[in-house]
């Protein structure tokens, strides 16, 4: 039996799960909806192109929901319409007229806690299995890495203390990411939740519950550094149509956490994410410490490299590695990104979960804290101090870049 799957959203991350589901077996893609046509269409081809089926495109997310034949749906959709949908989707299901049965939704779950608590509230009224696609938990180097980590280091010498993560590009590819009034805020909510779920899943005993690791503390640093300089703001203004410098964000974040496990050793976390790295491209770095052993990922060092001379003048692309900045001299290849990058391993475990009809192990209760840890960074950088983790004092906090805009200075 396959699972029928249905999109909601048809562009950039959405269409690397598609990728990555090349790799999956028993799926295949039924529907697609998004609010561009024309993408639609253009996702509708790839798939059937990838073999991964024809997915009929709808203009109606209802008449997609009741298709028999679609079973899960795939959110990849901008962070404002995250809620919404669910909305939409559970109360399909609760009225009988979906077979849906499964949710998977792309990181971050919410924009902030009182949209995330909601969304698992209407989800679970509706009885529906749900999965967070975190996709850094299942690349297969930080899935590697957690093995040697606790089945060689941990056992032979006691367990990790530190971890150090960072993911680091030269911005977003879409217009929403820069505007913090539809996404939540900048660097931080795009791409720390990434950092802070993976450093949590290896610091984490894989013998015990995820909650033998405590949050106790957390301390954040955001800045805008590069994208408010007049130069930077007009190219952002004249390629996404985004005035940055009336609407700013971060665009860098730094976050320490700091965690107890559940015999009482503090536990650290840090995690730095960029939209100012200027290098062959998108730069995933994790680094554990324990005792006596340490573990070092790097996506940039990779197994294959070209080089083109200056004399070779190529069109731009991202042939060789997500968020490419250049197209001469030596060039990593990352040979499978969807692989590399955990998409595949994670479709493949949602898919896997929702044809079982079991919880899948990566769910909105781990984007929930992914979320209220993210509020709290930004509470932590707003009051320039260390703060205790407490959900309450987030449970209706929204970061001051997500609720204010800075009048342009022309005004």
């Amino acid at each position: 039996m396959a699972l029928g799957i249905a999109f909601l959203g048809s562009g950039f991350s959405a269409r690397f799960h598609l990728r990555g589901l090349v790799g999956v077996r028993n799926v295949e893609v039924k529907g697609v909806y998004s609010r561009n046509l024309n993408s639609s269409k253009e996702f509708a081809g790839l798939s059937e192109q990838l073999g991964l089926g024809k997915p009929k495109v709808y203009d109606d997310i209802s008449k997609m929901l009741s298709d028999k034949e679609i079973n899960a749906v795939w959110l990849t959709v901008p962070n404002d319409a995250h809620l919404e949908y669910t909305k939409l989707i559970s109360e399909e299901v609760s009225q009988g007229r979906s077979n849906v049965n499964g949710i998977a939704v792309e990181k971050p779950l919410a924009r902030n806690v009182k949209e995330a608590k909601e969304m698992i509230r209407l989800v679970e009224k509706a009885g529906l299995l749900h999965g967070y696609l975190e996709n850094q938990i299942f690349m297969p180097s930080v899935v590697r890495a957690k093995e040697a980590i606790w089945e060689m280091g941990a056992r032979n010498s006691g367990r990790p203390y530190l971890a150090r993560a960072a993911e680091e590009h030269s911005g977003p590819h879409n217009s929403w990411f820069w505007k913090p009034t539809i996404s939540g805020g900048g660097a931080l909510i795009d791409m720390t939740c990434h950092s802070l779920e993976a450093t949590r899943f290896l610091l984490t005993d894989p013998s015990k519950d995820k909650s033998s690791l405590k949050p106790k503390h957390v301390y954040a640093v955001i800045e805008t550094l590069k994208w408010n300089k007049e130069e930077y703001a007009r190219h952002l203004k004249e390629r996404h149509n985004v005035d940055f410098v009336k609407e700013p964000a971060e665009d860098y974040a730094l976050t320490v956490i700091t965690y107890e496990d559940d015999i009482g050793n503090l536990i650290m976390a840090e995690t730095r994410t960029s939209w100012n790295f200027v290098g062959a491209g998108l730069r995933l770095s994790v680094e554990v410490l324990g005792p006596e052993y340490s573990v070092n990922i790097n996506t940039l060092q990779s197994e294959l490299s070209t080089f083109f001379s200056r004399n070779i003048k190529l069109p731009p692309s991202e042939t060789f590695v997500e968020k490419q900045n250049a197209d001469q001299g030596l060039m990593p290849i990352i040979s499978d990104e969807a692989v590399t990058y955990g998409y595949q391993g994670e479709d493949r475990h949602m898919v896997e979960s929702f044809l079982s009809r079991k919880m899948p192990l990566e769910n909105w209760y781990d984007g929930l804290l992914i979320v209220q840890l993210m509020m709290h960074a930004y509470l932590s950088a707003e009051n320039g101090r260390k703060i205790s983790f407490d959900p309450q004092q987030v449970e209706d906090f929204i970061p001051k870049v997500a609720r204010e805009s800075v009048p342009s200075a022309n005004n």
